[in-house]
């Protein structure tokens, strides 16, 4: 087997936000000792609620957020780096390797600027062409990939819809030729029949380019269609993590389950019939301890409230942290999630 394009161990991103009444520096752990791989050429992806964790997990991936613990490692057939410990020269070459595709379409683009120029910005930052001829040919070829006109280049965002912005975003990410790709609910912010559109359009760039995609997204029918891996992620933490198809079929946390059972489902005599997960994620400044979903969890126990999960070896590259993962088909109680991912 290939080494990973991305294989983060023990990942930990720490905040101080400010201090206590008691004078107490206050602490924020947004992501904890989150290990995961990423294999080349796939789609992984990453799911939770609001406030999980999963942005800064993408972000400390690509060194834009700091890692105060454990290490990421990106490998490809030219470099290795340890991004805990990258030099200056290491992370402008990581730049180019490792590329971002932002949620919001409108947001992401600047108004002043041509389709052409968005596009070519990165070439020009980093030096990746010498001449306008040589980036306005790499900008036609890129734009020509991601279905856009060659017309499109010269007007501005504020002319196309959302969908189109956002293939306007992936050729910008996609014109410095990064080996690897997250894209943050690039699809969030689009129609439904939108997201089908740019969906297919990320899963062809995979095929044809062979780029490895980190897929954030809390819309797990999504994550079902494209992924091939996936985790879920739990307050800054990681909770089960598993092939698509094995994860959907059996979920072997209750807070997957959980999550698996609240998409909707087309048949009208099975609505409302499953349990759905009830209460508010904790505050991430103060935790629970043990089990960090025992407070919304049905089936926790004393030692739960205790004792913190290790993620387990459940089956073949599928792992979870639960104490009670043997014991309990959490689908019978959640709703299936076999058919609720159909």
């Amino acid at each position: 087997m290939s080494t990973p394009v991305i294989s983060a161990r023990n990942l930990t991103v720490t905040y101080r936000i400010g201090h206590s009444l008691l004078g107490k520096g206050v602490s924020l752990n947004a992501v904890e000792d989150v290990s995961i791989e990423i294999e080349r050429g796939n789609f992984f992806g990453l799911v939770g609620e609001s406030g999980s964790g999963k942005t800064t997990l993408g972000r400390a991936i690509l060194k834009a957020a700091p890692i105060t613990g454990g290490h990421v490692n990106y490998t490809d057939d030219e470099v290795s780096y340890d991004l805990a410990n990258v030099t200056k020269a290491e992370l402008k070459d990581y730049r180019k390797r490792a590329q971002l595709i932002f949620q919001d379409p409108y947001a992401a683009l600047s108004p002043r600027m041509t389709v052409r120029d968005i596009i070519a910005e990165p070439l020009e930052v980093m030096g990746l062409t010498r001449t306008r001829e040589e980036t306005d040919a790499r900008v036609r070829e890129i734009a020509a990939k991601c279905r856009l006109n060659l017309e499109h280049l010269r007007r501005f965002p504020h002319a196309f819809s959302g969908g189109q912005r956002q293939r306007i975003s992936i050729a910008r990410a996609l014109v410095s030729g990064p080996r690897f790709i997250v894209a943050d609910e690039s699809v969030a912010a689009l129609d439904v029949s939108i997201q089908a559109d740019v969906l297919n359009l990320l899963k062809q760039i995979q095929r044809d380019m062979g780029i490895s995609f980190l897929f954030i997204s809390h819309d797990l029918s999504v994550v079902a269609h494209v992924c091939d891996h996936v985790a879920v992620m739990y307050l800054g933490r990681l909770v089960e993590t598993a092939p698509t198809r094995a994860l959907f079929s059996r979920p072997r946390h209750p807070y997957t389950s959980a999550l698996l059972s609240a998409i909707p489902s087309l048949d009208p005599d099975e609505r409302g019939e499953t349990d759905k997960l009830e209460g508010e994620i904790p505050s991430p400044t103060n935790p629970p301890p043990g089990c960090r979903f025992h407070t919304r969890c049905r089936f926790a126990r004393d030692r739960c409230r205790t004792d913190v999960p290790e993620l387990r070896e459940m089956g073949p590259g599928h792992f979870a942290s639960c104490h009670f993962a043997e014991e309990f088909d959490f689908t019978q109680h959640y709703g299936s999630a076999a058919t609720a991912a159909k």
